[in-house]
């Protein structure tokens, strides 16, 4: 891989919330390794509530992951702008990782 992309299963629960509104619950997230970078929580899209993420027009490029997309969350404060972003169409390397959620610190991921 490109990067020295690592993507394993996370065993066990992982919630995903913005203060105390849960956005969701998953037992089927990933791991991303990517070099150095402190590893990354991918979440199913199937196991948050999407009703409350507003699609941007922001997008980026990443050589070995390629596309991102991003939403903002609607949280009980407001619009937390481009909180979270997805590989709708990644790169073969990293394929796992196609319709899953990525989240910034501003959204808590707990793992179990």
């Amino acid at each position: 891989m490109g990067s020295h992309i690592a993507i394993t299963p996370i065993d066990g629960p992982v919630t995903v919330a913005v203060g105390d509104l849960r956005l969701g619950e998953s037992r089927a997230a990933l791991e991303l390794k990517e070099g150095r970078y402190p590893a990354i929580t991918y979440v199913p899209r199937e196991d948050i509530d999407m009703s409350r993420l507003v699609r941007t027009e922001k997008t980026t490029t990443c050589p070995w992951k390629g596309r991102a997309n991003y939403y903002s969350v609607r949280g009980e404060g407001g619009l937390i702008e481009n909180a979270v972003w997805t590989y709708e169409d990644p790169k073969a390397d990293v394929a796992a990782i196609a319709g899953y959620l990525a989240f910034y610190p501003s959204v808590t991921v707990t793992r179990g």
